[in-house]
């Protein structure tokens, strides 16, 4: 009996089995077909039969446990749950750049930072900011009770978004990725030919992107996680008696600003109704000559002969 041969056809269907249907479900489930499977099953097929010589084992990494904040762990399965927490106010206060260092401080001192500042004007000259916090999950409520102490609250909200069975289904795809990566890795030391070698460096490729895209995926989450995200809206209140008081001035360009307004709508209605003008116009003109024409001239009256 021909071992050799036996564990040609082993690594045969092994490598058909887990890499190929790996690569097609995970990475292009929509771009899959029986004819590429196909193609592919036999590429790597007769790439086995040229050098493989014994079956090697493939270890299948195991995910790494993550590193970030959670908020417990899910009783019974030991899986941590991932919370992420968000939370705005808007507050009105006397002097927003001060409120707005005050904020930042707050935010140094729970161990976080401030991010996007924004101190702008509005149209009546009042100022308002937007700041963001980000600080750790730890100290998300402290956080948002010394928010509450910067001024008056006109409203204020908190959220928290389980993102724990995306991250658990994410870890998993990972761990897929990287087994994927090994076994095409352990194929191309076998590979001799340039066109197997392009067809396997085009399959790494593949897992290593969608690899790379679940990782960024799992950092972007980890960091959300780690640190809450607390918006505040900071708005001076509004002077007592109006904004500004009367200003001539003012009175005067509206006053202009009326004026133009009038000879604007003026001008829009002129040519607007323009062609019913000339409509207007031609349809007098033709009534007028026609009336002209049927006007019957009367006779002179006959003169008296003068008597001598």
């Amino acid at each position: 009996m021909n071992y050799k041969l036996v564990a040609l056809i082993l690594v045969c269907c092994a490598v058909a089995a887990t890499g190929c249907m790996g690569v097609a479900d995970s990475i292009l489930p929509n771009q899959r077909t029986s004819s590429a499977g196909s193609a592919m099953d036999s590429n790597f097929q007769g790439l086995s039969e040229q050098k493989a010589t014994s079956a090697y084992p493939i270890a299948v990494p195991a995910a790494a446990p993550s590193a970030s904040g959670s908020s417990g762990t899910i009783p019974g399965t030991g899986i941590e749950t991932r919370i992420i927490k968000t939370g705005t106010a808007t507050i009105e206060v006397q002097d927003v750049t001060a409120s707005a260092d005050a904020l930042k401080a707050l935010a140094v001192q729970k161990g976080g930072y401030l991010s996007s500042p924004s101190i702008q004007k509005n149209t009546n000259n009042r100022l308002y900011a937007t700041v963001v916090l980000r600080v750790p999950q730890a100290q998300f409520e402290p956080t948002m009770e010394g928010v509450r102490a910067v001024g008056t609250i006109k409203s204020v909200s908190t959220s928290g978004q389980d993102v724990t069975e995306e991250y658990v289904d994410m870890q998993a795809q990972k761990a897929s990725y990287q087994n994927q990566l090994a076994q095409y890795n352990e194929i191309m030391k076998k590979a001799d030919k340039i066109e197997d070698v392009i067809k396997i460096q085009t399959q790494i490729n593949l897992v290593q992107t969608a690899l790379d895209r679940i990782e960024g995926r799992m950092r972007y989450l980890d960091s959300r996680i780690d640190l809450s995200t607390i918006t505040v809206n900071l708005q001076e209140p509004e002077p007592v008696g109006g904004e500004t008081g009367h200003s001539f001035i003012t009175a005067i360009n509206e006053g202009i600003g009326g004026f133009l307004g009038m000879i604007d709508a003026l001008i829009i209605l002129f040519f607007t109704f323009l062609p019913l003008i000339i409509i207007g116009g031609a349809v007098y003109g033709v009534y007028r000559w026609r009336k002209n024409k049927n006007v019957v001239v009367s006779p002179a009256p006959p003169q008296q002969e003068k008597k001598p």
